[in-house]
């Protein structure tokens, strides 16, 4: 079984929504994205999708947009990212998700020889909390992280491998250290996978290593639309 990961796909099957007015990297994106996808894949793999998944206001909306992963192959973990309006409660959203396809939301989900497991995080740079709610959306992304990371190292009964999925970078603009990394390095995980980063970033690189955990950046229009392998 292989892990690969890709986010921030941003479909709107039913209610078109042009990306490539963020650049020409998103011409034919998905496309592009599908035809990787199935040169990869086997129905046995593992593909990580960390959040922004569908434009969707509502639900019922998403609906279209998560069938759209139901015919790729393997099984995919999806995680809620910062546009992810139509995600609700995480029952609900369960409710709806082909056999192939799972959610997490503060818990952990064993496939194989991995236990994957994760939260949305949030912003980590103060210069960029414009108001309290900021902060309060943080620590509440810091008790979530945690609640997953706990109940991955409970599980973690065979000495299977903890894959942390999360939305935003756990780590600053300078590549240094955040509360979320010192979760992670507090539950001894050396695998990440984030989203969120579009467009020109300084000092951004595709794996960062960090104090001995691999930070894996998968946005797609970062990746060339293409999936990474989670070594």
């Amino acid at each position: 079984m292989k892990v690969y990961a890709i986010s921030d796909l941003h479909l709107s099957i039913n209610n078109p929504k042009p990306m490539n007015i963020f650049g020409p990297v998103w011409d034919n994106y998905l496309e592009e994205i599908v035809e990787d996808w199935n040169k990869k894949v086997t129905d046995e793999d593992v593909v990580l999708l960390a959040g922004d998944l569908s434009w969707a206001m509502k639900l019922e909306d998403a609906k279209t947009d998560i069938n759209f992963l139901k015919d790729l192959k393997g099984k995919k973990i999806l995680l809620r990212g910062n546009h992810d309006y139509w995600w609700s409660t995480i029952s609900k959203v369960r409710n709806i998700l082909p056999e192939n396809i799972y959610a997490l939301q503060n818990d952990s989900l064993v496939l194989g020889d991995y236990i994957f497991c994760g939260s949305r995080g949030w912003i980590v740079d103060d210069s960029k909390m414009t108001d309290s709610n900021d902060k309060k959306i943080f620590e509440r992304e810091l008790i979530r992280l945690e609640m997953s990371l706990k109940e991955a190292k409970v599980k973690q009964d065979n000495n299977q491998e903890i894959i942390c999925l999360m939305h935003y970078p756990p780590f600053d603009k300078n590549n240094e250290s955040t509360r979320f990394t010192d979760l992670i390095e507090k539950y001894e995980v050396k695998t990440v996978v984030y989203g969120h980063l579009h467009g020109k970033i300084p000092n951004i690189k595709e794996v960062l290593t960090l104090n001995g955990v691999n930070y894996y950046l998968t946005s797609c229009d970062m990746v060339k639309n293409k999936l990474i392998e989670i070594k």
